[in-house]
């Protein structure tokens, strides 16, 4: 199989491949979400020590930064009680986490959350935290520009491998919310 983005030499749809993800990634991706045909979700095996996004990008095709994102947890603070949200940006942007992130949440005080929290909270790999399976009471905050790309790249909850799927897919995970302008 041909990924539909980027240079790849190892592409195969995601339900293909379940033992190569995190076990709630791998449920997500078994169970499906939205009506998304689980053959539009596909896995790259990747190298782990590239997978940082200038590396990566370097190796497997200059056009994925444009059409990669990445997915961060943040804390959202107000009086004593903290929500822990998903934001999935494009990979040349930034998450507005002191603006778009904290109005969404409701939050006196946002920040990314600490990589422990992170990893604990979400069972996927510091460096390949993906919006697919996140527990199901978080919001997902998705930039509008995420959605609005045809083909998307994104983490597969480890450093070794990625996701691709088209970008209306992801607008229709669990908990998400599209977000003008989550991205500067």
């Amino acid at each position: 199989m041909r990924a539909p983005i980027g240079t790849f030499e190892d592409a195969c749809p995601a339900a293909d491949r379940l033992g190569l993800l995190t076990d709630p990634v791998a449920r997500a991706v078994g169970e499906g979400w939205g009506g998304v045909p689980a053959e539009q979700i596909i896995h790259v095996d990747t190298d782990p020590e590239i997978a940082d996004t200038a590396a990566f990008v370097a190796h497997h095709g200059a056009d994925l930064l444009r059409r990669s994102a990445n997915c961060v947890v943040v804390a959202g603070k107000r009086g004593g009680e903290v929500t822990l949200a998903a934001c999935l940006v494009l990979s040349h942007s930034r998450v507005d986490v002191n603006g778009a992130v904290r109005r969404h949440l409701g939050a006196r005080k946002a920040s990314f959350a600490p990589m422990e929290t992170a990893v604990g909270e979400t069972g996927m790999e510091y460096g390949g935290i993906t919006p697919v399976g996140l527990p199901a009471d978080w919001p997902l905050l998705i930039d509008s520009a995420v959605v609005d790309e045809e083909w998307v790249l994104i983490g597969s909850g480890t450093r070794r491998g990625k996701l691709i799927m088209p970008g209306k897919a992801l607008a229709a995970l669990p908990g998400a919310v599209v977000v003008e302008d989550l991205g500067v």
